[in-house]
């Protein structure tokens, strides 16, 4: 039986029938459940999320899914990087109890890239902007998916990174919207040695692309410290970190100083907690960064 393809205590699942007779049995038993949803492919950062997971729920479920509706035409599903033994064994590793690893979350003939429809969309006011404007179809390809998934695991607690910070205030907002019953974290964006955002993208990169990529991370420190030393334009800002992005081979796809909590563009910074982010392009691999920038600097 599927529920009894265990290793060393960590169930792999992969039916949603199995996956709801675990949790069932979990909550039965008075467990709190936890929730990090991933597409695979697992860094530092996704292990991470599952440390901050286990600080707030009695047992911790993994899921990995490379969901299709959340990709255009032209974007990268078939050549998104996939190990699924290797994630097995790292999530085995940091002492994850449950995989859950469906085959399809959607119905034969739904839910293939590009088709660009989907059960959700996200708050506009959140998802119209920055990631948003060059991929309108992802959110809603990510809504549509995490209720899903949602309704399957049934967690107390889902936990995500910060790296994805717009997706992340998406989510809390369709948790709110929707009145599923579960506290949404955002963890801390991890870094590389180098500072490069971890990203299972980055494993695209050739070596002289992630070389050039960490014009991304160091202008955006560099940002941080014009904003300590007194800057508080965001023009200005944005134009520094541009023209360093730039000036190394990127294809800028959006720099934008934003409200942290409500994502829409400020002139000044200061005033109140901002962030800012990026998307840019290096060969064919976009790669997305941001920086908290608190108020009072």
């Amino acid at each position: 039986m599927e529920a009894a393809d265990m290793a060393h205590g960590m169930a792999v699942l992969e039916s949603e029938g199995a996956m709801r007779a675990w949790v069932r049995k979990q909550k039965d038993s008075g467990k709190t459940v936890g929730f990090v949803p991933t597409m695979g492919y697992l860094h530092e950062g996704h292990l991470r999320l599952v440390d901050e997971a286990k600080q707030h729920a009695d047992v911790v479920v993994a899921s990995i899914y490379v969901n299709p509706t959340q990709f255009a035409p032209g974007e990268d599903f078939d050549v998104y990087p996939r190990d699924v033994e290797g994630d097995r064994k790292k999530l085995e590793a940091r002492h994850t109890d449950c995989i859950f690893s469906p085959r399809t979350l959607y119905a034969e003939g739904q839910g293939r890239p590009g088709e660009g429809e989907t059960s959700l969309l996200a708050r506009r006011s959140l998802s119209k902007q920055l990631c948003g404007k060059s991929r309108p179809h992802f959110f809603g390809g990510v809504c549509t998916v995490l209720a899903k998934l949602f309704h399957i695991v049934t967690p107390d607690v889902a936990v995500f990174g910060k790296k994805d910070y717009q997706q992340w205030r998406v989510i809390q907002a369709m948790v709110e919207d929707l009145h599923f019953d579960i506290q949404v974290i955002g963890a801390p964006l991890v870094r590389d040695e180098d500072g490069l955002a971890l990203s299972s993208r980055n494993a695209r990169l050739s070596f002289s692309q992630r070389s050039a990529a960490l014009a991304i991370p160091q202008s955006l420190f560099a940002a941080k410290e014009s904003v300590v030393r007194g800057e508080k334009d965001a023009k200005a800002i944005v134009s520094a970190v541009q023209e360093a992005i730039q000036h190394n081979g990127g294809q800028v796809d959006y720099i934008e100083v934003v409200d942290a909590t409500s994502l829409e563009p400020v002139q000044e910074v200061g005033a109140s907690p901002a962030l800012i982010a990026v998307a840019a392009q290096f060969g064919d691999v976009r790669l997305i960064d941001n920086l908290e920038l608190p108020p009072g600097n």
